[in-house]
């Protein structure tokens, strides 16, 4: 007998299930196996070797060393001169290599024929697969992602900075970025003053040259402050603008950055995110001197879905271990699993993760057709908030359930569920909390509300014969919105519960469909997980999302 086995025979008398890894993230993913089965076959194996991976237990471990071994921030050297550097742990830079070599942070912009016409979806699988290992590392890469729309607007600077966010080879050296093989941009957007209100900044843009200028001020939160440069916002003569500021200049001296701290966070431990001071930084205009908000708009659409698909990832990862524990462990007589109460929690937290994974994906493939299709340009713009809220939303109650699922063991830092729980809130408050996302639909529905009739066309059709109930619904709450902001937090869980029912349906997802459209459009009043009826058959629902390991 091997010592594995030995190991799983004591850990089976002992009534605990043997840890979960080793399960392709991927191939026990029923939904996902559908939702890209018309890929092309070479990015279906990618997607194969990548859920191996990120559940082995040799990725675990490093996902767990770089949370533990958290960013330091080294101000000053021996000599008392400026470094303003960010030391991590060898585990972070070995994630990023992986994930760097994967594409997360360029692939979408890339040309490779088996995935065109599908980059966004492509690359959504291959964000939401890593997502269910470490988001920390997520950030800089889903930021650098997300940066060559911004960089768009100033074709010049993108046709120097292009070939280098675009290597898949990671370069962690501390040297000029065109002087790198690869590098990644930050974001600096967030003020003391204004937070949100990106209007009220009062960091300064004093134009220099032709497309050049020194900025002035602060950054309450700048993520990622080792990236090799930041899209930043500040007030020129004309408004705000948006620049490109390198992080070091051609020379490797600093580029005016000193950093004043790292944010001590609640999660996303792996990340460093810092507050800035900067004098006389050199940037690059990207856009408009004073249509900046207009540029950052397309990075910050982009961001948004890196967060929905990071929510659905945690929350597919965190049930998936849940299941697996009551599979494993045995309470009065039964496996966990076949308690009827258990079932049944099992079983509705499964639906909302099978929502969450449906719209994220269906919103990757609007961004891949937005340009040739005017429903799905209609859908990524009405959506885009819509799924980033409700996503990200329901991600901390449900992974707490999965969470409760295990008990005590389920409470303590040796499993990653911890990590997943503390990371969750980050992607609701990261690039708009819920009432930004909130303003953002109000915010369409005064100025194209045609988007709106065709994207509850949509819902209507794949609906069926609840469609026109549901719609009806819709149609009220968006009325209501009209003359009351404060109601649009309705308005926006309504889309997302009628979004998540439609396309489930749209997929063939038969009783989960119908289960999931009962439950949240058509039941009473819920607040927690469970609340299915006998009419479902939950045991069918978990086996067929949550296939037992063979």
């Amino acid at each position: 007998m091997t010592q594995n086995s030995r190991t799983e025979q004591k850990l089976a008398e002992l009534n605990q299930p043997n840890p979960w890894s080793g399960i392709n993230a991927y191939r026990s993913d029923p939904l996902v196996v559908d939702l890209t089965a018309g890929l092309h076959r070479s990015l279906r194996e990618e997607f194969d070797s990548i859920g191996h991976y990120v559940t082995s237990p040799e990725a675990q471990e490093l996902a767990r060393m770089a949370n533990e071994g958290v960013p330091k921030l080294r101000t000053h050297g021996p000599r008392g001169e400026r470094l303003d550097v960010v030391e991590f742990h060898p585990a972070w830079h070995a994630l990023m290599r992986r994930s760097m070599s994967i594409g997360l942070h360029s692939s979408v912009w890339e040309s490779i024929p088996e995935a065109k016409g599908s980059e966004h979806k492509a690359r959504a699988t291959r964000f939401y697969l890593s997502a269910q290992l470490e988001t920390g590392h997520l950030c800089p890469l889903t930021m650098t992602s997300a940066s060559v729309a911004a960089l768009m607007a100033s074709p010049r600077v993108q046709k120097e900075w292009a070939p280098k966010i675009l290597s898949r080879k990671y370069d962690s050296s501390n040297r000029p970025a065109l002087q790198k093989s690869a590098i990644t941009l930050g974001m600096g957007m967030t003020e003391k003053q204004g937070g949100t209100d990106v209007r009220a900044n009062r960091s300064t843009a004093e134009r220099v040259g032709e497309g050049i200028y020194r900025l002035s001020g602060h950054k309450w939160f700048m993520s990622a402050p080792m990236s090799d440069a930041f899209v930043m916002l500040a007030k020129t003569n004309e408004g705000i603008g948006c620049f490109l500021v390198p992080r070091l200049l051609e020379d490797g001296s600093a580029n005016g950055l000193e950093f004043q701290r790292l944010k001590d966070k609640l999660g996303n431990r792996s990340n460093a995110s810092s507050e800035v001071e900067f004098t006389d930084a050199f940037g690059y205009l990207l856009g408009e001197p004073g249509g900046g908000i207009r540029t950052i708009l397309d990075m910050v659409t982009l961001t948004r879905l890196d967060c929905a698909l990071a929510s659905a990832g945690i929350m597919r990862a965190s049930l998936a271990e849940a299941v697996h524990h009551c599979r494993g462990r045995s309470v009065f007589g039964k496996n966990l699993v076949d308690q009827p109460l258990m079932t049944r929690v099992l079983a509705d937290m499964a639906l909302d993760v099978a929502a969450a994974t449906a719209l994220a994906f269906r919103l990757s493939e609007a961004f891949d057709r937005a340009a040739s299709s005017a429903s799905d340009a209609a859908f990524a713009r009405v959506m885009t908030p819509v799924i980033k809220y409700w996503n990200c939303k329901i991600a901390p109650s449900l992974i707490y359930e999965a969470m409760e699922c295990l008990g005590g063991n389920g409470y303590v830092e040796d499993r990653p569920l911890a990590r997943h729980y503390r990371e969750a809130p980050v992607n609701a408050i990261w690039e708009g909390s819920g009432n930004v996302m909130a303003l953002d639909v109000l915010r369409v529905l005064s100025r194209g509300k045609d988007l709106f009739d065709i994207v509850l066309a949509g819902f209507e059709r794949d609906l069926g014969a609840s469609g026109r109930k549901t719609i009806e619904v819709l149609r009220a709450a968006m009325a209501l919105c009209e003359t009351d902001e404060g109601a649009a937090r309705l308005l926006v869980e309504q889309l997302a519960l009628a979004a998540g029912a439609a396309e489930l349906a749209r997929l063939g997802a038969g009783k989960i469909a119908d289960a999931f459209l009962e439950t949240r459009l058509a039941g009473g009043w819920r607040s927690t997980y469970g609340m299915l009826d006998a009419r479902f058959d939950a045991g069918y629902i978990i086996d067929l999302l949550y296939p037992a390991a063979a």
